[in-house]
């Protein structure tokens, strides 16, 4: 083999490595050791993290267009993908030197604000990497490597943990996040970009999302769906985020159980993925998103009426199926709903709600976990049952979504 075709290949591995790189911070970091650590040794509350979390979210869910407008008028991504991935690994790093809660709080925004919005120059340089080959099949393999990454994670970052604080996890984190980016920053050459002909105008880009999100009233079968993926998003994203903190104060798992646990869950989303595409082809995306959406629902009440570790244990691979489950369905859903000529923009508004889904579903579970603490581990359990009126919500709203995009003037019945 030349090295002209090794080199396309490397640049496809190189991208997709990242996938595998940042799942590990989002492992660590969202999903086990962080919101661990700030509600256990720091003895922080889940409305700290909540909120910390949501800032961080609203921050990038609002800048991700911009930084995506700019990254388009210079034509590069990669030095986007360089400093918003640095950005994170840096300040999680530096978490566990912060010396108090509320400056880990804050560099824990940071990093997470960097890791979100970094993913928009990383999932736009899928079409220059993928060149000469499926984009397809790429876009897979980053999605492989991305569930083998949250686990390598959590077993890389084992041996440092033990025996040591939850702090221990973040350098780890960090250093292992940017290891394994490294290939994409130096592997990846684009195209050389071009001198924009104007200045970039902030007001003008937020006036287009705007406009695209009062033209989705037209096509009231894709709007239906962009609120139902806020609604299930809310649910889902703090599940990823509390199911850790809640199998440590509820259940009684130790740390070892809750890696073994989330791996389980891992495992089982590749499998869910693999088996709602199936379904999917044959039964199509609603019906599919909606079988899995009740699924998430007997997920929950099996995780809310759990009294011990024997019978939450099945909450794992649950989740898991279901995770798989709602993100291939509901992707292939946004393209049957999308308007001709305006999948881009469908995809846009429907990859916002998905951050959006961060706000409500963890502020309403610290909310919750607050206002009856003095009922004990009681409220951890009204906190998941909270989830299940989300979820509830979410399956009334997408019951009506009609079965394709209609022009306006459409009525449902």
């Amino acid at each position: 083999m030349t090295s002209l075709e090794r080199a396309p290949r490397a640049r496809v591995f190189s991208w997709a490595l990242y996938d595998f790189a940042s799942t590990i911070f989002s492992m660590n970091m969202l999903s086990m050791y962080f919101p661990l650590w700030v509600t256990g040794e720091m003895h922080g509350r889940d409305i700290d993290y909540s909120i910390c979390l949501s800032v961080s979210v609203i921050a990038a869910g609002l800048s991700m267009p911009l930084i995506g407008s700019l990254s388009d008028r210079l034509r590069r991504r990669v030095p986007f993908l360089l400093v918003l991935a640095s950005i994170s690994c840096a300040c999680t790093a530096a978490i566990g030197y912060s010396g108090g809660l509320l400056p880990a709080l804050a560099l824990f925004a940071l990093a997470n604000y960097g890791y979100q919005t970094a993913l928009v120059p990383y999932d736009a340089l899928l079409p220059e990497v993928s060149r000469g080959f499926s984009m397809g099949k790429v876009s897979g393999l980053g999605v492989g490597l991305g569930y083998l990454g949250s686990i390598s994670g959590l077993l890389l970052v084992k041996p440092f943990v033990d025996g040591h604080s939850r702090s221990a996890a973040f350098l780890p984190t960090a250093v292992l996040f940017m290891l394994f980016s490294l290939p994409a920053f130096i592997f990846i050459k684009e195209s050389p970009g071009r001198r924009p002909k104007s200045r970039l105008d902030i007001g003008r880009e937020f006036r287009k999302i705007l406009l695209t999100l009062r033209n989705t009233r037209r096509y009231p079968g894709l709007l239906r769906f962009l609120i139902a993926n806020i609604i299930y998003s809310d649910a889902i994203n703090t599940v990823i985020v509390f199911m850790a903190v809640y199998a440590s104060k509820v259940i009684g798992m130790n740390d070892a159980q809750i890696r073994t646990f989330l791996i389980a869950s891992t495992v089982f989303a590749a499998a869910g993925s693999w088996l709602a595409g199936q379904l999917t082809h044959r039964f199509g995306p609603k019906r599919t998103l909606l079988g899995v959406l009740s699924l998430w629902l007997i997920t929950l009440m099996t995780a809310g009426l759990s009294q011990g570790v024997g019978v939450f244990w099945l909450v794992g691979p649950l989740a898991g199926i279901s995770l798989g489950g709602t993100w291939v369905s509901s992707r292939t859903l946004v393209a049957e709903l999308a308007p001709p000529g305006k999948l881009g923009q469908a995809y846009g508004l429907y990859n916002l709600g998905g951050k959006f889904g961060f706000v409500a579903g963890p502020l309403v579970w610290g909310g919750i976990v607050l206002a009856f603490e003095r009922y004990g581990i009681i409220r951890y359990r009204f906190a998941i049952f909270s989830l299940v009126l989300f979820l509830a919500a979410s399956i009334l709203v997408l019951v009506k979504v009609p079965p394709r995009a209609m022009p306006e003037g459409y009525k449902s019945m």
